[in-house]
């Protein structure tokens, strides 16, 4: 029933322009699967796209006339891309920037998320400020990109698609174009004209914290969707539609490879082979501009230990001059600093490497300068300029940029209206039905038949935010009230709607206690919501002993068990699917938990409304250890193979599996040093000198805080270590802090710093003066402080080995409660350094 497909089989319906890889790369794999560094020094060849070399000669005639008015400062300008949180209109006017973008937590207002007005009202202000020639300089509007990666995740009531790992399993290239247009249209709502989508990356190890943005583990739905996401988001090519009043300039990202790294590490390094490179991660790109994409984003990643940021044979050898790409490569977030010999602020190698528009969020005001100066000194040749400078105008020509109106006054901009309207809520709900896969359905328990008692349990069914997942209103999504999602229908609500429509009574509880005894009962759980290296995890094991007694009693009491998965990826969840006599896997569903219930619940006649139809796009593991599990690859051994999807035509019974996981996940702990009253493993507190004295104190619960007091003239500290450091860079550049609890209870006597970096060893720490801002908070009241972890690293820490995140110092009488340390996402999208 579950036996795996023959290796290769994924090859057969691919078709492409360069032979593909017959098999596994073999050759270049070690005995774990994992790929192996390769000879670069013989190159091959990469198709070439069928627009390569159509231009329109007008359009060029029209660039260079505008750059023949351009000075070098204004050129300059527009290949910098600064974050909305870190830049104003005035800053856009001055230095005339060619884009503004909003990371994941950069809205306009208080929140990391904003409404369409707020939006549109910031983006009239950025417009306004681009085309203003009152200094006798050319008037070049700006384009403003935003990650809208599952529907316009960033906007209050916006309609918020399953994520593209759902997406995958649902195999519809079609729902994907109505998807994509879906997405245009509520992006011109709130006056975006950019996305950076689509991901067209290839995930080989579901460890990768960015699985879930993948469409498939091989390069074949990958290469359907891509050009049915572009020409949704843009309009066909020499189509009336092409970059009309409804559509977006799309991005392909991240090239090339970022799904193909080592271990699943995120921007971490593919070392693999040229032809492995171009034909499994990089032929969708071929698609994606074969439709026309206007961007592509580079990867933060490396290949063959070269950061991509950094590598001029990709970007302009590969990507610009044999496949002929000729729109703009864009950077991702800060990540040219890191090229060898590079910082955030100076980075010439990016632009000479290929790069067209750096993404310097709060770094783009010192790389201005610095870029400037480099190209008046030579060492960016005043024709790489001019040629980025170029592409930049010739994608804002043909997105009728120059003809345009601010966009406050543009179609759609404002109308709350078209944000999940009764025609996008049906699309969304039908990604939901098409991507559900059912692993396991014994003895008929789905559909749910009408007329019974059904308990419905677990903390995310009720959750629009957990069922969303990363890239959500936030950076790393979840946690956020229902209320932040006015539009949107949870999983709960759904299954209410349904069961009671076909004659039934619900029964909820977060815990799968119940009053009455249910017919039949539903467990909606899995991961919490993540982005980025937040998700990369050393295994795929996924444990949940609470909801795995809540079953097990269940079934012990002869109550039908149903379990509806929610994840970024497949898991080792052999306990969990012994315990459910049904087991779906439900991704990430988006706001439209409707979906669910359509699939699962019988109508009142008995019969279900409609069949499942997803098919796993990614192979789900037999064991934790299976990182690497990708169909084709030797020794392909998956719990459920690549394809594979009940039907309720489907009577086959699975047999209890095997409960060895064969691996115990030892990822260390990077983000959560002391909470609920102790240091979390492997993390410990110590105290250092003979005048710190710590005791336990309540802060939100019995002795979950310590209090620290300082006694004798000589400093002394207390802080958290461990003895293997951990590499926080990747959390400093995504603008991550550190954040804790504290209570004065007593006016300071002395002065208090605060350090992270490596113990006992003030070369590699960086201490911050906490003094003013502690005194700046009411004693006896808890408060809560956050800095950025960029601080640390300006003052001195080595932020690739830290083994020592929190080390607080002071003397003779200095009296401070701590609770709750921890590493979190940026709240604000600004440096937070003590003053």
């Amino acid at each position: 029933m579950i036996e795996a497909r023959k290796k290769c089989l994924y090859f057969i319906a691919i078709a492409t322009a360069s032979a593909l890889v017959g098999c596994s790369d073999t050759d270049n794999q070690d005995a774990k699967g994992h790929s192996q560094p390769t000879d670069q020094s013989t190159h091959v060849t990469w198709p070439r796209s069928t627009l390569a070399d159509l231009r329109n000669d007008a359009l060029e005639a029209k660039i260079d006339a505008l750059l023949a008015r351009m000075t070098v400062e204004e050129k300059v300008g527009q290949v910098i891309q600064a974050d909305s949180a870190s830049v104003t209109p005035e800053d856009v006017k001055n230095y005339n920037l060619g884009s503004v973008l909003s990371g994941g937590n950069s809205a306009p207002g208080p929140l990391p998320y904003a409404t369409a007005d707020e939006w549109v009202e910031a983006a009239d202000q950025y417009y306004q400020a681009s085309i203003d020639a009152s200094d006798g300089g050319v008037a070049i509007p700006i384009i403003w990109g935003i990650d809208a990666v599952h529907g316009h995740n960033n906007v209050v009531g916006g309609t918020v698609f399953p994520h593209n790992i759902a997406l995958g399993a649902a195999h519809n290239a079609e729902l994907i174009r109505k998807i994509s247009a879906v997405t245009a249209r509520e992006l011109r709502v709130t006056g975006h004209d950019w996305t950076f989508a689509p991901t067209l990356a290839v995930p080989q190890d579901d460890r990768w914290g960015r699985t879930y943005e993948g469409f498939s583990e091989t390069p074949e739905i990958t290469r359907q969707y891509a050009p049915a996401i572009v020409e949704g988001l843009q309009g066909e090519l020499a189509s009336a539609q092409f970059m009309g009043p409804e559509k977006v300039i799309s991005s392909a990202k991240h090239f090339v490879a970022d799904g193909g790294t080592r271990d699943g590490q995120d921007q971490g390094d593919a070392a693999v082979s040229e032809e492995v490179l171009r034909d499994i991660h990089g032929v969708a790109y071929l698609d994606a501009i074969n439709a026309g994409v206007q961007a592509v984003m580079a990867s933060f990643s490396s290949w063959n230990g070269k950061k991509i940021h950094g590598d001029q044979h990709l970007l302009t050898e590969v990507l610009k001059n044999q496949i002929g790409f000729d729109g703009f490569v864009v950077g991702d977030w800060n990540a040219h600093g890191q090229i060898e010999g590079c910082t955030n602020e100076n980075c010439p190698q990016a632009i000479n490497a290929g790069l067209d528009m750096y993404m310097a969020p709060d770094s783009w005001k010192g790389l201005y300068e610095n870029t400037l100066q480099q190209v008046k000194d030579g060492v960016i040749k005043q024709d790489r300029l001019d040629d980025a400078v170029r592409r930049i105008l010739r994608v804002k020509m043909r997105a009728g940029l120059f003809s345009s109106v601010k966009p406050s006054a543009r179609p759609l901009a404002g109308d709350e209206s078209i944000l999940s309207s009764g025609e996008h809520k049906a699309v969304a709900r039908e990604a939901v039905r098409q991507s559900l896969v059912l692993l396991k359905n014994n003895s008929g328990v789905l559909p749910i038949a009408p007329g019974q008692h059904v308990l419905v349990f677990g903390e995310s069914t009720d959750s629009i935010s957990d069922a969303s997942g990363g890239w959500t209103l936030t950076w790393q999504g979840g946690g956020l009230p229902n209320t932040a999602f006015p539009k949107g229908e949870s999983i709960l609500s759904g299954l209410e709607a349904a069961i009671h429509e076909a004659g039934g009574t619900v029964e909820y509880s977060t815990d799968g206690s119940f009053a009455q005894k249910p017919d039949v009962a539903i467990a909606v759980y899995g991961e919490k919501p993540y982005a980025e290296f937040q998700g990369d995890v050393s295994t795929l094991l996924y444990a949940n002993p609470p909801v795995l007694d809540a079953l097990k009693s269940l079934k012990q009491s002869g109550v039908p068990t149903v379990s509806v998965f929610l994840s970024g990826r497949p898991m080792w969840v052999n306990p969990l699917i012994n315990a459910s006599d049904a087991f779906v896997a439900a991704w990430w569903p988006g706001t439209e938990g409707g979906g669910i219930a359509d699939v699962l619940i019988a109508t009142s006649d008995g019969e279900p409304a409609h069949d499942f139809s997803g098919k796993l796009s990614f192979s789900w593991p037999k064991r934790a250890d299976q990182g690497p599990l990708n169909v084709g690859q030797d020794n392909y051994d998956p719990l459920f193979p690549y394809g594979y999807g009940l039907t309720y035509a489907d009577d086959d019974t699975l047999p209890d599996l095997s409960e060895e996981a064969g691996a115990t996940n030892k990822q260390l702990n990077k983000y959560s040093y002391f909470e609920h009253g102790r240091a979390q493993a492997p993390w410990r507190v110590s105290t250092s000198g003979s005048g710190a004295h710590i005791s336990a104190v309540d802060y939100t619960a019995q002795e979950d805080a310590f209090t620290v007091l300082f006694e004798g003239e000589m400093a002394s500290s207390v802080s958290i270590e461990n003895e293997t450091p951990v590499d926080l860079f990747r959390e400093m550049n995504g603008a991550m802090e550190l954040t804790f609890a504290y209570r004065l209870d007593a006016e300071l006597p002395a002065p208090v710093t605060l350090s992270l970096g490596c113990a006992n060893n003030p070369a590699c720490q960086g201490a911050v003066d906490i003094t003013k801002a502690l005194e700046a908070t009411s004693t006896g009241e808890w408060s809560t402080m956050r800095i950025s972890l960029s601080c640390f690293a300006q003052a001195g820490a080595d932020i690739r080995a830290v083994n020592q995140p929190f080390k607080l110092e002071s003397t003779s009488g200095t009296t401070i409660a701590i609770a709750a340390v921890k590493v979190v996402e940026d709240s604000d999208g600004q440096d937070n350094c003590p003053q």
